[in-house]
């Protein structure tokens, strides 16, 4: 169990603003590709930047605002700054988002197919 608001009780107003705020930082495509890129690993902003093919200082203000919603958190090393994300909830937001997505489609999506290729719904 967590502490916090049981799911039977009611959502108060001031947790349900900040779960909006969350879900106006995914509303965007390139803050989602910068989360799905951290789940497992932190990165550079150079780095990120490469791997959504955007110039590192539009990453660097998406970046900012996932940091103010807090969805990642930083590590400065020398002059490097790496990001991560927050928290687990962040990383599991993150994939069912991407996961739920993935069954808009007519095949059986990617993460119910096992290495051998075998479907498991």
């Amino acid at each position: 169990m967590h502490a916090g608001i049981s799911e039977s009780e009611d959502l108060p107003i001031e947790q349900a603003e900040l779960a909006v705020e969350v879900f106006r930082m995914l509303s965007d495509t390139t803050r989602v590709r910068l989360l799905w890129a951290l789940i497992d690993q932190e990165l550079a902003v150079n780095e990120l930047a490469d791997r959504v093919g955007k110039p590192a200082p539009s990453v660097s203000q998406h970046l900012a605002k996932l940091r103010m919603a807090r969805l990642v958190r930083t590590r400065r090393a020398g002059t490097q700054v790496f990001y991560r994300l927050e928290n687990e909830h962040v990383a599991r937001l993150v994939r069912d988002a991407v996961y739920n997505a993935e069954h808009a489609g007519p095949e059986v999506p990617p993460h119910h197919v096992d290495a051998e290729g075998d479907a498991h719904v």
